[in-house]
């Protein structure tokens, strides 16, 4: 996606479905500065799939699970990457960019699952698990990406497991997501206890009364859900997976368990597909606004920077996952 030539005005048909009339006035200001200065500075935005639609689809150029943004990060032909979404993709970015300048928006956006194990965690695992490879999801700082043999995603788990041609792995840090690999291969999986802040709040529950209101309703969940989540959906994957479903399925009314812009960024291409909203916003995604990316841009704040002796190791464990 590119939107370096349009002009707010020129964007509104593309979120008119999820941005009310009365609320676009307050952001075209903002994105006019954003699409000048990217051409003033050479810059790209890439944005999540969590991020709000005025940043998704009117100011981002590459968009995506982090899987999708990590690997278009390797082609970037630009001089400055702003990261909409998390720090610990910032710091992908970086790992995968060393020699461009990667910036994020707010450096107070992280995530329950990077703050729930350190690099001394790992190490510990490793000592008393020797010589069992350890499998980090991205959800992690790049120090402990530094401790591990691969990383993975939500997308590619499973296959990254069994690419390892072992009977044990430890899969690190999101524990729902170890189960939900668990329950799809024979190799055994030592998880460890980390939780996404979003995901775990659904429940089986929720998807019961969700079907009893909308009858017919197709259900997806992202395998950072709870197991029992997993097991009432109609389908499970990452955020890729899910978009893709609904595209490739055109369900007549769908549920999607996971961060709620990612209904409204999906629905944005799917108008004639109903999209029940239950509502888990991440409260770190959305630290990230039209306006804190235009004074990164504008300030060349926050700089994302990763200690030499960190960045070669945790490179090594992406760089892994990206050739499989």
């Amino acid at each position: 996606m590119s939107v370096s030539l349009s002009t707010a005005a020129s964007l509104y048909d593309r979120v008119r479905r999820v941005i009310p009339p009365i609320e676009w006035p307050a952001f075209t200001d903002d994105i006019d500065a954003i699409l000048a200065l990217k051409r003033e500075r050479n810059a790209v935005i890439l944005a999540h799939n969590y991020q709000t639609p005025e940043i998704f689809h009117c100011v981002a150029d590459i968009v995506g699970d982090s899987l999708a943004l990590a690997r278009k990060a390797m082609t970037v032909d630009a001089d400055v990457i702003v990261l909409a979404g998390v720090h610990f993709m910032a710091e992908t970015a970086k790992l995968l960019n060393p020699g461009k300048t990667v910036v994020i928006p707010d450096l107070s956006a992280g995530c329950s699952l990077a703050d729930s194990i350190t690099a001394s965690d790992v190490r510990l695992m490793r000592q008393r698990y020797p010589g069992v490879p350890i499998v980090t999801y991205v959800n992690t700082s790049a120090a402990v990406k530094a401790e591990s043999d691969i990383c993975c995603t939500s997308g590619n788990a499973l296959a990254i497991v069994e690419s390892l041609d072992v009977p044990r792995v430890i899969m690190l840090p999101d524990e729902y997501l170890a189960k939900n690999i668990a329950a799809q291969t024979k190799v055994e999986i030592i998880a460890w206890k980390g939780h996404c802040e979003v995901h775990e709040r659904f429940s089986p529950a929720d998807i019961r009364e969700l079907r009893e209101a909308h009858p017919g309703v197709t259900v997806l969940a992202h395998p950072e859900c709870p197991p029992e989540v997993v097991a009432e959906a109609d389908f499970a994957g990452s955020t890729a997976a899910m978009s893709d479903y609904v595209g490739r399925h055109k369900p007549a009314r769908v549920v999607l368990m996971t961060e709620c812009s990612m209904s409204d960024n999906v629905a944005v291409e799917h108008p004639d597909v109903d999209f029940v909203r239950p509502c888990n916003l991440c409260p770190h995604m959305k630290r990230i606004t039209l306006g804190n990316i235009r004074a990164a841009l504008e300030q060349n704040r926050h700089i994302v920077t990763i200690d030499p002796s960190v960045a070669d190791r945790a490179r090594q464990a992406v760089e892994r996952m990206l050739a499989i």
